[in-house]
Protein backbone atom coordinates (compact mmCIF):
# COMPACT_ATOMS: atom_id res chain seq x y z
CA UNK A 1 0.00 0.00 0.00
CA UNK A 2 2.14 2.89 -1.25
CA UNK A 3 0.88 6.46 -0.81
CA UNK A 4 1.83 9.58 -2.74
CA UNK A 5 4.24 12.17 -1.31
CA UNK A 6 1.44 14.75 -1.19
CA UNK A 7 -0.88 12.46 0.74
CA UNK A 8 1.89 11.48 3.14
CA UNK A 9 2.75 15.16 3.77
CA UNK A 10 -0.94 15.88 4.42
CA UNK A 11 -1.08 13.03 6.96
CA UNK A 12 2.05 14.34 8.67
CA UNK A 13 0.44 17.77 9.05
CA UNK A 14 -2.77 16.20 10.44
CA UNK A 15 -0.76 14.05 12.84
CA UNK A 16 1.17 17.07 14.13
CA UNK A 17 -2.01 19.09 14.64
CA UNK A 18 -3.56 16.19 16.58
CA UNK A 19 -0.86 16.68 19.25
CA UNK A 20 -1.42 20.40 19.87
CA UNK A 21 -3.99 20.11 22.62
CA UNK A 22 -1.75 17.65 24.46
CA UNK A 23 1.64 19.29 23.92
CA UNK A 24 1.74 20.85 27.37
CA UNK A 25 1.48 17.38 28.89
CA UNK A 26 4.12 15.62 26.78
CA UNK A 27 7.72 15.01 27.84
CA UNK A 28 10.92 13.45 26.58
CA UNK A 29 10.18 10.17 24.79
CA UNK A 30 11.23 6.77 26.06
CA UNK A 31 13.64 4.85 23.86
CA UNK A 32 12.91 1.13 23.51
CA UNK A 33 15.54 -0.81 21.57
CA UNK A 34 14.36 -4.36 20.85
CA UNK A 35 17.43 -6.58 20.69
CA UNK A 36 18.80 -9.98 21.62
CA UNK A 37 20.69 -10.43 24.91
CA UNK A 38 22.29 -13.40 26.66
CA UNK A 39 20.56 -14.62 29.83
CA UNK A 40 21.41 -17.56 32.08
CA UNK A 41 18.67 -19.41 33.91
CA UNK A 42 18.40 -22.99 35.21
CA UNK A 43 22.12 -23.62 34.60
CA UNK A 44 22.07 -22.79 30.88
CA UNK A 45 22.54 -19.66 28.77
CA UNK A 46 20.54 -18.62 25.73
CA UNK A 47 19.80 -15.55 23.66
CA UNK A 48 16.43 -13.91 24.38
CA UNK A 49 14.63 -10.95 22.88
CA UNK A 50 14.61 -7.95 25.23
CA UNK A 51 14.00 -4.23 25.37
CA UNK A 52 17.23 -2.33 26.08
CA UNK A 53 18.85 -5.62 27.08
CA UNK A 54 16.61 -5.95 30.16
CA UNK A 55 14.38 -8.86 31.19
CA UNK A 56 11.84 -7.87 32.40
CA UNK A 57 11.98 -4.65 30.40
CA UNK A 58 12.07 -1.02 31.58
CA UNK A 59 9.30 0.47 33.72
CA UNK A 60 7.32 3.41 32.32
CA UNK A 61 6.29 5.99 34.93
CA UNK A 62 3.55 8.53 34.19
CA UNK A 63 0.84 10.56 35.92
CA UNK A 64 -2.85 10.13 35.21
CA UNK A 65 -3.92 11.92 32.03
CA UNK A 66 -0.44 12.39 30.53
CA UNK A 67 0.54 11.70 26.94
CA UNK A 68 3.98 10.28 26.21
CA UNK A 69 5.89 8.84 23.27
CA UNK A 70 7.97 5.69 22.99
CA UNK A 71 10.46 5.40 20.15
CA UNK A 72 10.64 1.69 19.31
CA UNK A 73 13.70 0.50 17.36
CA UNK A 74 13.66 -3.10 16.18
CA UNK A 75 17.25 -4.35 16.25
CA UNK A 76 16.16 -7.95 16.71
CA UNK A 77 15.86 -10.71 14.13
CA UNK A 78 12.06 -10.94 13.98
CA UNK A 79 9.09 -8.72 13.28
CA UNK A 80 7.78 -7.10 16.47
CA UNK A 81 4.90 -5.02 17.79
CA UNK A 82 4.41 -3.54 21.26
CA UNK A 83 1.05 -3.16 23.03
CA UNK A 84 0.37 -0.86 25.97
CA UNK A 85 -1.94 -3.12 27.92
CA UNK A 86 -4.58 -1.19 29.85
CA UNK A 87 -3.85 2.16 28.18
CA UNK A 88 -7.23 2.96 26.64
CA UNK A 89 -5.68 5.17 23.95
CA UNK A 90 -8.72 7.42 23.29
CA UNK A 91 -8.98 8.06 19.52
CA UNK A 92 -5.54 6.54 19.09
CA UNK A 93 -5.76 2.91 17.97
CA UNK A 94 -2.90 3.52 15.51
CA UNK A 95 -0.28 2.81 18.17
CA UNK A 96 -2.18 0.23 20.22
CA UNK A 97 0.06 -2.52 18.89
CA UNK A 98 -1.56 -5.91 18.08
CA UNK A 99 0.02 -7.31 14.92
CA UNK A 100 -2.20 -7.18 11.81
CA UNK A 101 -5.08 -5.76 13.86
CA UNK A 102 -4.03 -2.10 14.25
CA UNK A 103 -0.63 -2.16 12.57
CA UNK A 104 1.74 -4.29 10.59
CA UNK A 105 4.82 -5.38 12.53
CA UNK A 106 7.95 -3.29 12.92
CA UNK A 107 10.39 -5.14 10.70
CA UNK A 108 14.03 -5.76 11.73
CA UNK A 109 16.05 -2.57 11.25
CA UNK A 110 12.99 -0.29 11.31
CA UNK A 111 11.49 1.96 13.97
CA UNK A 112 8.09 3.34 14.97
CA UNK A 113 7.23 6.26 17.25
CA UNK A 114 4.31 5.16 19.44
CA UNK A 115 2.01 7.63 21.15
CA UNK A 116 0.52 6.61 24.51
CA UNK A 117 -2.54 8.60 25.55
CA UNK A 118 -3.37 8.05 29.21
CA UNK A 119 -6.83 9.07 30.42
CA UNK A 120 -8.47 7.64 33.57
CA UNK A 121 -5.86 4.97 34.33
CA UNK A 122 -4.32 4.89 37.81
CA UNK A 123 -2.23 2.26 39.52
CA UNK A 124 -0.42 -0.50 37.65
CA UNK A 125 -0.72 -1.61 34.04
CA UNK A 126 1.90 -3.00 31.67
CA UNK A 127 3.32 -3.22 28.17
CA UNK A 128 4.28 -6.28 26.14
CA UNK A 129 5.06 -7.55 22.67
CA UNK A 130 1.95 -8.46 20.69
CA UNK A 131 3.35 -10.60 17.90
CA UNK A 132 3.75 -14.39 18.03
CA UNK A 133 5.31 -15.39 21.39
CA UNK A 134 7.77 -12.49 21.77
CA UNK A 135 6.01 -11.25 24.92
CA UNK A 136 7.54 -14.13 26.94
CA UNK A 137 10.57 -11.89 27.50
CA UNK A 138 9.48 -8.56 25.96
CA UNK A 139 7.36 -6.98 28.68
CA UNK A 140 7.47 -4.51 31.56
CA UNK A 141 5.37 -2.55 34.02
CA UNK A 142 3.69 0.85 33.71
CA UNK A 143 3.26 2.80 36.96
CA UNK A 144 0.48 5.38 36.65
CA UNK A 145 0.50 7.83 39.54
CA UNK A 146 -2.48 10.02 40.48
CA UNK A 147 -2.47 13.55 39.12
CA UNK A 148 -0.02 15.74 41.00
CA UNK A 149 -1.21 16.75 44.50
CA UNK A 150 -3.89 14.03 44.44
CA UNK A 151 -3.40 11.38 47.15
CA UNK A 152 -3.89 7.63 46.85
CA UNK A 153 -7.21 6.37 48.25
CA UNK A 154 -5.12 4.50 50.85
CA UNK A 155 -2.28 5.58 53.21
CA UNK A 156 0.92 6.47 51.36
CA UNK A 157 3.09 3.31 51.23
CA UNK A 158 6.71 3.34 52.36
CA UNK A 159 7.94 2.06 48.98
CA UNK A 160 6.71 0.48 45.74
CA UNK A 161 8.04 -2.81 44.39
CA UNK A 162 7.28 -4.42 41.01
CA UNK A 163 6.30 -8.09 41.13
CA UNK A 164 6.20 -9.42 37.57
CA UNK A 165 5.31 -13.08 37.13
CA UNK A 166 6.51 -14.86 34.01
CA UNK A 167 7.40 -18.19 32.43
CA UNK A 168 10.83 -19.39 31.29
CA UNK A 169 11.64 -21.97 28.63
CA UNK A 170 15.11 -23.46 28.31
CA UNK A 171 14.56 -23.61 24.56
CA UNK A 172 13.87 -20.68 22.22
CA UNK A 173 10.25 -19.56 22.71
CA UNK A 174 9.98 -18.95 18.96
CA UNK A 175 10.72 -22.64 18.43
CA UNK A 176 8.08 -23.59 21.03
CA UNK A 177 5.52 -21.46 19.18
CA UNK A 178 6.54 -22.60 15.70
CA UNK A 179 6.54 -26.26 16.67
CA UNK A 180 3.02 -26.06 18.09
CA UNK A 181 1.72 -24.36 14.93
CA UNK A 182 3.46 -26.86 12.64
CA UNK A 183 2.30 -29.94 14.56
CA UNK A 184 -1.16 -28.70 15.52
CA UNK A 185 -0.50 -29.82 19.09
CA UNK A 186 -0.32 -27.97 22.39
CA UNK A 187 2.88 -25.98 22.95
CA UNK A 188 5.49 -27.45 25.28
CA UNK A 189 5.02 -26.26 28.85
CA UNK A 190 7.52 -23.88 30.44
CA UNK A 191 10.47 -25.08 32.52
CA UNK A 192 10.00 -22.55 35.31
CA UNK A 193 7.81 -19.77 36.59
CA UNK A 194 9.61 -16.55 37.45
CA UNK A 195 9.30 -13.49 39.70
CA UNK A 196 10.99 -10.45 38.15
CA UNK A 197 12.80 -12.79 35.78
CA UNK A 198 14.11 -15.17 38.48
CA UNK A 199 12.82 -18.73 39.15
CA UNK A 200 13.67 -18.66 42.85
CA UNK A 201 15.17 -20.91 45.51
CA UNK A 202 13.49 -24.15 44.44
CA UNK A 203 15.24 -24.33 41.06
CA UNK A 204 18.81 -25.37 40.23
CA UNK A 205 21.45 -22.64 39.80
CA UNK A 206 18.93 -20.04 40.94
CA UNK A 207 19.14 -19.40 44.69
CA UNK A 208 21.77 -16.65 44.60
CA UNK A 209 19.67 -14.61 42.15
CA UNK A 210 16.28 -15.06 43.85
CA UNK A 211 14.43 -11.74 43.99
CA UNK A 212 14.50 -10.19 47.47
CA UNK A 213 12.06 -7.67 48.97
CA UNK A 214 13.86 -5.76 51.71
CA UNK A 215 11.33 -4.52 54.28
CA UNK A 216 11.27 -2.77 57.66
CA UNK A 217 8.93 -3.86 60.41
CA UNK A 218 5.87 -1.61 60.70
CA UNK A 219 6.05 -0.31 57.14
CA UNK A 220 3.58 -0.85 54.28
CA UNK A 221 4.77 -1.76 50.77
CA UNK A 222 2.97 -1.20 47.47
CA UNK A 223 3.41 -4.30 45.33
CA UNK A 224 2.77 -3.51 41.67
CA UNK A 225 1.82 -6.96 40.41
CA UNK A 226 1.75 -8.06 36.76
CA UNK A 227 0.96 -11.55 35.50
CA UNK A 228 3.08 -11.71 32.33
CA UNK A 229 2.93 -15.53 32.18
CA UNK A 230 2.06 -16.87 28.76
CA UNK A 231 -0.51 -19.51 29.61
CA UNK A 232 -1.02 -19.71 33.37
CA UNK A 233 -3.46 -18.19 35.83
CA UNK A 234 -1.60 -18.01 39.14
CA UNK A 235 -2.23 -18.17 42.86
CA UNK A 236 0.27 -16.24 44.96
CA UNK A 237 0.73 -15.41 48.64
CA UNK A 238 3.29 -14.45 51.29
CA UNK A 239 4.06 -16.69 54.27
CA UNK A 240 2.29 -15.51 57.47
CA UNK A 241 1.16 -12.24 55.85
CA UNK A 242 -2.15 -11.09 54.44
CA UNK A 243 -2.29 -9.15 51.18
CA UNK A 244 -4.68 -6.25 50.49
CA UNK A 245 -5.73 -5.60 46.90
CA UNK A 246 -6.34 -1.87 46.36
CA UNK A 247 -6.25 -1.72 42.55
CA UNK A 248 -6.84 -3.89 39.50
CA UNK A 249 -6.16 -3.34 35.79
CA UNK A 250 -5.19 0.30 36.20
CA UNK A 251 -7.93 1.60 38.52
CA UNK A 252 -8.09 1.60 42.30
CA UNK A 253 -10.62 -0.67 44.00
CA UNK A 254 -12.21 -1.11 47.38
CA UNK A 255 -9.66 -2.82 49.66
CA UNK A 256 -9.84 -6.62 49.61
CA UNK A 257 -7.70 -8.43 52.20
CA UNK A 258 -6.97 -12.11 51.63
CA UNK A 259 -4.31 -14.71 52.41
CA UNK A 260 -3.91 -15.51 48.68
CA UNK A 261 -4.54 -13.79 45.36
CA UNK A 262 -5.62 -15.20 42.00
CA UNK A 263 -4.39 -13.33 38.92
CA UNK A 264 -4.58 -14.24 35.23
CA UNK A 265 -2.26 -13.47 32.33
CA UNK A 266 -2.94 -9.89 31.28
CA UNK A 267 -4.18 -8.78 34.68
CA UNK A 268 -2.41 -6.34 36.97
CA UNK A 269 -3.04 -5.53 40.61
CA UNK A 270 -1.98 -2.99 43.22
CA UNK A 271 -1.41 -4.88 46.45
CA UNK A 272 -0.42 -3.65 49.91
CA UNK A 273 1.91 -5.78 52.02
CA UNK A 274 2.14 -4.78 55.66
CA UNK A 275 5.44 -5.82 57.23
CA UNK A 276 3.81 -6.56 60.57
CA UNK A 277 5.36 -9.92 61.52
CA UNK A 278 8.44 -10.80 63.54
CA UNK A 279 11.66 -9.84 61.70
CA UNK A 280 12.64 -12.88 59.65
CA UNK A 281 12.75 -14.18 56.08
CA UNK A 282 9.46 -15.19 54.44
CA UNK A 283 8.59 -16.61 51.04
CA UNK A 284 6.44 -14.88 48.46
CA UNK A 285 5.41 -17.82 46.26
CA UNK A 286 3.28 -18.43 43.18
CA UNK A 287 2.07 -21.49 41.32
CA UNK A 288 -0.48 -22.31 38.66
CA UNK A 289 -4.22 -22.52 38.87
CA UNK A 290 -5.14 -24.84 35.99
CA UNK A 291 -8.71 -26.11 35.79
CA UNK A 292 -8.54 -28.03 32.51
CA UNK A 293 -8.86 -31.80 33.02
CA UNK A 294 -5.95 -33.53 31.33
CA UNK A 295 -4.38 -30.22 30.22
CA UNK A 296 -0.60 -30.24 30.78
CA UNK A 297 0.80 -27.23 32.66
CA UNK A 298 3.93 -26.08 34.47
CA UNK A 299 3.23 -27.16 38.07
CA UNK A 300 6.42 -25.72 39.59
CA UNK A 301 6.50 -23.05 42.31
CA UNK A 302 8.41 -19.78 41.96
CA UNK A 303 9.61 -17.88 45.01
CA UNK A 304 10.93 -14.53 46.12
CA UNK A 305 12.16 -13.67 49.62
CA UNK A 306 10.65 -11.04 51.92
CA UNK A 307 13.58 -10.10 54.15
CA UNK A 308 13.07 -7.93 57.24
CA UNK A 309 15.84 -5.60 58.36
CA UNK A 310 17.27 -6.04 61.86
CA UNK A 311 19.58 -8.24 63.91
CA UNK A 312 18.40 -11.84 63.83
CA UNK A 313 19.52 -15.18 62.47
CA UNK A 314 17.43 -16.18 59.45
CA UNK A 315 16.42 -19.84 59.22
CA UNK A 316 18.44 -22.18 57.02
CA UNK A 317 15.26 -23.09 55.11
CA UNK A 318 11.91 -21.39 54.68
CA UNK A 319 8.43 -22.87 54.59
CA UNK A 320 6.15 -22.13 51.66
CA UNK A 321 2.97 -20.10 52.25
CA UNK A 322 -0.52 -21.47 51.89
CA UNK A 323 -1.57 -21.71 48.25
CA UNK A 324 -4.80 -23.35 47.01
CA UNK A 325 -4.47 -26.58 45.05
CA UNK A 326 -3.83 -26.21 41.33
CA UNK A 327 -7.41 -27.27 40.46
CA UNK A 328 -9.25 -25.41 43.24
CA UNK A 329 -11.87 -23.63 41.15
CA UNK A 330 -13.75 -22.66 44.29
CA UNK A 331 -10.76 -20.72 45.63
CA UNK A 332 -10.23 -18.94 42.31
CA UNK A 333 -13.92 -18.13 41.89
CA UNK A 334 -14.22 -16.91 45.48
CA UNK A 335 -11.37 -14.46 44.97
CA UNK A 336 -12.31 -13.04 41.55
CA UNK A 337 -15.96 -12.48 42.52
CA UNK A 338 -15.04 -10.44 45.62
CA UNK A 339 -13.31 -7.56 43.80
CA UNK A 340 -15.29 -4.31 43.93
CA UNK A 341 -14.88 -1.00 42.18
CA UNK A 342 -14.44 2.40 43.82
CA UNK A 343 -17.31 4.51 42.44
CA UNK A 344 -16.64 7.37 44.88
CA UNK A 345 -13.32 7.98 43.09
CA UNK A 346 -14.55 7.10 39.60
CA UNK A 347 -18.17 8.28 39.44
CA UNK A 348 -19.11 6.68 36.12
CA UNK A 349 -22.53 5.15 35.75
CA UNK A 350 -22.78 1.44 35.06
CA UNK A 351 -24.84 1.20 31.85
CA UNK A 352 -28.35 0.02 32.65
CA UNK A 353 -30.06 0.35 29.28
CA UNK A 354 -27.93 -1.73 26.92
CA UNK A 355 -28.44 -1.11 23.21
CA UNK A 356 -26.19 -3.92 22.01
CA UNK A 357 -26.16 -7.36 23.59
CA UNK A 358 -23.66 -10.02 22.63
CA UNK A 359 -23.59 -13.54 23.99
CA UNK A 360 -20.53 -15.42 22.81
CA UNK A 361 -19.30 -18.90 23.47
CA UNK A 362 -15.57 -19.30 24.05
CA UNK A 363 -14.36 -22.76 23.16
CA UNK A 364 -11.34 -24.90 22.50
CA UNK A 365 -11.85 -26.73 19.23
CA UNK A 366 -10.13 -29.01 16.73
CA UNK A 367 -9.72 -28.93 12.97
CA UNK A 368 -9.22 -31.99 10.73
CA UNK A 369 -5.63 -32.85 9.89
CA UNK A 370 -4.79 -32.49 6.16
CA UNK A 371 -3.92 -35.71 4.37
CA UNK A 372 -0.30 -34.66 3.83
CA UNK A 373 0.39 -33.93 7.53
CA UNK A 374 0.73 -35.71 10.83
CA UNK A 375 -1.03 -33.71 13.53
CA UNK A 376 -0.60 -33.88 17.30
CA UNK A 377 -3.90 -32.45 18.50
CA UNK A 378 -6.54 -34.71 20.11
CA UNK A 379 -7.01 -37.90 18.07
CA UNK A 380 -4.65 -36.68 15.35
CA UNK A 381 -6.38 -33.31 14.79
CA UNK A 382 -5.20 -29.68 14.94
CA UNK A 383 -5.98 -27.58 18.01
CA UNK A 384 -8.14 -24.52 17.36
CA UNK A 385 -10.23 -22.13 19.44
CA UNK A 386 -13.22 -19.94 18.74
CA UNK A 387 -15.72 -17.30 19.76
CA UNK A 388 -19.27 -18.11 18.71
CA UNK A 389 -17.87 -21.01 16.72
CA UNK A 390 -15.65 -18.79 14.53
CA UNK A 391 -11.92 -19.37 14.75
CA UNK A 392 -10.31 -16.06 13.86
CA UNK A 393 -8.05 -15.92 10.81
CA UNK A 394 -5.47 -13.16 11.22
CA UNK A 395 -5.08 -11.25 7.92
CA UNK A 396 -1.78 -10.15 6.36
CA UNK A 397 -2.90 -6.51 6.08
CA UNK A 398 -3.89 -4.81 9.30
CA UNK A 399 -7.61 -4.36 9.87
CA UNK A 400 -7.36 -0.75 11.07
CA UNK A 401 -5.80 0.46 7.82
CA UNK A 402 -8.23 -1.66 5.80
CA UNK A 403 -11.10 0.02 7.66
CA UNK A 404 -9.67 3.54 7.39
CA UNK A 405 -8.74 3.29 3.70
CA UNK A 406 -11.79 1.18 2.70
CA UNK A 407 -9.70 -1.77 1.48
CA UNK A 408 -12.00 -4.67 0.63
CA UNK A 409 -11.36 -8.33 1.27
CA UNK A 410 -9.39 -8.02 4.51
CA UNK A 411 -12.23 -8.69 6.98
CA UNK A 412 -15.95 -9.35 7.04
CA UNK A 413 -18.57 -7.77 9.26
CA UNK A 414 -21.31 -9.77 10.91
CA UNK A 415 -19.69 -11.48 13.88
CA UNK A 416 -22.70 -13.30 15.38
CA UNK A 417 -24.32 -11.63 18.38
CA UNK A 418 -25.52 -14.99 19.72
CA UNK A 419 -24.18 -18.55 19.55
CA UNK A 420 -25.02 -20.15 16.20
CA UNK A 421 -25.71 -23.48 17.94
CA UNK A 422 -27.64 -23.75 21.19
CA UNK A 423 -26.70 -26.74 23.34
CA UNK A 424 -25.86 -27.54 26.95
CA UNK A 425 -22.58 -25.64 26.77
CA UNK A 426 -21.11 -27.09 29.97
CA UNK A 427 -22.28 -30.72 29.72
CA UNK A 428 -19.78 -33.43 30.62
CA UNK A 429 -20.16 -35.12 27.24
CA UNK A 430 -20.78 -33.22 24.02
CA UNK A 431 -21.16 -34.42 20.42
CA UNK A 432 -17.90 -34.51 18.46
CA UNK A 433 -19.64 -32.56 15.68
CA UNK A 434 -19.35 -29.46 17.89
CA UNK A 435 -15.54 -29.67 17.87
CA UNK A 436 -14.98 -28.19 14.41
CA UNK A 437 -15.45 -24.40 14.13
CA UNK A 438 -15.81 -22.21 11.10
CA UNK A 439 -12.81 -20.07 10.16
CA UNK A 440 -12.88 -16.42 9.16
CA UNK A 441 -12.01 -12.81 9.95
CA UNK A 442 -15.36 -11.68 11.30
CA UNK A 443 -15.62 -8.38 13.19
CA UNK A 444 -18.22 -6.62 15.35
CA UNK A 445 -19.30 -3.16 14.18
CA UNK A 446 -20.61 -0.85 16.92
CA UNK A 447 -22.22 2.57 16.64
CA UNK A 448 -20.44 5.30 18.54
CA UNK A 449 -21.98 5.62 22.01
CA UNK A 450 -23.61 2.18 21.98
CA UNK A 451 -24.02 0.67 25.44
CA UNK A 452 -22.74 -2.86 25.11
CA UNK A 453 -23.23 -5.98 27.19
CA UNK A 454 -21.12 -9.05 26.50
CA UNK A 455 -21.80 -12.38 28.13
CA UNK A 456 -18.82 -14.73 27.74
CA UNK A 457 -20.06 -18.31 27.97
CA UNK A 458 -17.40 -20.95 28.58
CA UNK A 459 -18.01 -24.38 27.07
CA UNK A 460 -16.79 -27.91 27.64
CA UNK A 461 -16.14 -28.47 23.94
CA UNK A 462 -12.85 -30.47 23.71
CA UNK A 463 -11.77 -29.21 27.16
CA UNK A 464 -13.29 -26.69 29.54
CA UNK A 465 -10.88 -24.26 31.23
CA UNK A 466 -10.87 -20.70 32.60
CA UNK A 467 -10.36 -17.99 29.95
CA UNK A 468 -8.97 -14.50 30.72
CA UNK A 469 -10.70 -12.34 28.10
CA UNK A 470 -9.05 -8.99 27.33
CA UNK A 471 -10.48 -6.01 25.43
CA UNK A 472 -8.21 -3.35 23.94
CA UNK A 473 -9.22 0.32 24.01
CA UNK A 474 -11.67 -0.01 26.89
CA UNK A 475 -12.25 -1.04 30.44
CA UNK A 476 -15.54 -2.74 31.25
CA UNK A 477 -17.76 -3.13 34.28
CA UNK A 478 -17.79 -6.79 35.31
CA UNK A 479 -21.41 -7.00 36.40
CA UNK A 480 -21.75 -10.74 36.96
CA UNK A 481 -20.20 -14.20 37.11
CA UNK A 482 -21.61 -17.67 37.34
CA UNK A 483 -20.87 -21.37 37.02
CA UNK A 484 -22.76 -23.42 34.45
CA UNK A 485 -24.88 -21.92 31.68
CA UNK A 486 -25.96 -18.28 31.68
CA UNK A 487 -29.69 -17.89 32.28
CA UNK A 488 -30.97 -14.81 30.44
CA UNK A 489 -34.15 -14.57 32.48
CA UNK A 490 -32.66 -15.09 35.97
CA UNK A 491 -28.97 -14.17 36.10
CA UNK A 492 -29.26 -10.45 35.19
CA UNK A 493 -31.41 -9.99 38.29
CA UNK A 494 -28.24 -10.57 40.36
CA UNK A 495 -25.95 -8.26 38.37
CA UNK A 496 -23.90 -5.80 40.42
CA UNK A 497 -24.77 -2.37 39.02
CA UNK A 498 -23.53 -0.46 42.09
CA UNK A 499 -19.80 -1.10 42.49
CA UNK A 500 -18.61 -3.70 39.95
CA UNK A 501 -14.87 -3.83 39.26
CA UNK A 502 -13.79 -1.90 36.15
CA UNK A 503 -11.31 -4.18 34.40
CA UNK A 504 -9.77 -4.77 30.98
CA UNK A 505 -9.26 -8.52 31.48
CA UNK A 506 -11.92 -10.76 33.03
CA UNK A 507 -11.48 -14.37 34.10
CA UNK A 508 -14.36 -16.40 32.68
CA UNK A 509 -14.60 -19.39 35.06
CA UNK A 510 -14.24 -22.93 33.77
CA UNK A 511 -17.60 -24.07 32.36
CA UNK A 512 -19.13 -20.82 33.55
CA UNK A 513 -19.81 -17.29 32.37
CA UNK A 514 -18.97 -13.65 32.98
CA UNK A 515 -20.95 -10.56 31.96
CA UNK A 516 -19.43 -7.14 31.23
CA UNK A 517 -20.77 -3.75 30.15
CA UNK A 518 -19.15 -0.72 28.56
CA UNK A 519 -19.95 2.32 26.42
CA UNK A 520 -18.47 2.26 22.90
CA UNK A 521 -17.05 5.79 23.08
CA UNK A 522 -13.62 5.13 21.58
CA UNK A 523 -13.69 5.17 17.76
CA UNK A 524 -11.42 2.83 15.88
CA UNK A 525 -10.46 -0.84 15.70
CA UNK A 526 -10.03 -2.75 18.96
CA UNK A 527 -8.91 -6.33 19.55
CA UNK A 528 -10.61 -8.75 21.97
CA UNK A 529 -8.96 -12.06 22.76
CA UNK A 530 -8.16 -14.73 25.30
CA UNK A 531 -4.91 -13.83 27.08
CA UNK A 532 -3.81 -17.45 27.30
CA UNK A 533 -1.31 -17.21 24.48
CA UNK A 534 -2.01 -20.64 23.03
CA UNK A 535 -5.73 -19.88 22.77
CA UNK A 536 -5.07 -16.59 20.99
CA UNK A 537 -2.80 -18.41 18.53
CA UNK A 538 -5.59 -20.94 17.96
CA UNK A 539 -8.20 -18.27 17.14
CA UNK A 540 -10.10 -17.30 20.33
CA UNK A 541 -10.51 -13.65 19.38
CA UNK A 542 -12.49 -11.08 17.44
CA UNK A 543 -12.33 -7.37 16.63
CA UNK A 544 -14.62 -4.45 17.45
CA UNK A 545 -14.89 -1.58 14.99
CA UNK A 546 -16.39 1.46 16.72
CA UNK A 547 -17.72 3.90 14.16
CA UNK A 548 -17.15 7.65 14.33
CA UNK A 549 -19.47 9.86 16.31
CA UNK A 550 -20.71 13.25 15.13
CA UNK A 551 -18.35 15.61 16.95
CA UNK A 552 -14.72 16.14 15.97
CA UNK A 553 -13.55 14.63 19.28
CA UNK A 554 -15.57 11.50 18.51
CA UNK A 555 -13.83 10.64 15.25
CA UNK A 556 -10.78 8.61 14.31
CA UNK A 557 -7.86 10.86 13.29
CA UNK A 558 -5.47 10.15 10.43
CA UNK A 559 -2.64 7.66 10.99
CA UNK A 560 0.86 8.77 12.01
CA UNK A 561 3.27 9.21 9.10
CA UNK A 562 5.62 6.40 10.12
CA UNK A 563 3.15 3.49 10.32
CA UNK A 564 5.11 0.27 9.67
CA UNK A 565 4.55 -1.08 6.15
CA UNK A 566 3.07 -4.50 5.57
Amino acid sequence: MKMSFGKKLFLQVLWCFSFIDLSSQTRSPYSFVVREAQYTRLCSTKSVLTVNGNFPGPTIRVHRGETIFVNVYNKGNYNITLHWHGVKQPRNPWTDGPAYITQCPIQPGRKFRQKLVFSSEEGTIWWHAHSDWARATVHGAIFVYPTKNTPYPFPQPHAEIPIIFGEWWNTDVNEVFTQSIETGGAPNISDALTINGQPGDLFPCSMTETFKLKVEQGMTYHLRVVNAAMNLILFFSVSQHNLTVVGADGLFTKPLTRDYICISPGQTMDVLLQANEEPNHYYLAARAYSSGVGVAFDNTTTTARVEYSGNYTPPSSLSLPYLPNFNDTGAAFDFITRLRGLPERYPRQVPTNTTTQIVTTISVNTLPCPDDRTCQGPNGTIFAASMNNISFDTPNINILEAYYYHINGVYQTGFPRFPPFMFNFTADFLPLTLNIPKQGTRVNVLNYGATVEIVFQGTNVVAGIDHPMHLHGFSFHVVGYGLGNFNQSKDPMNFNLIDPPYLNTVIVPVNGWAAVRFVASNPGVWFMHCHLERHQAWGMETVFIVKNGKASNETLPAPPPDMPPC
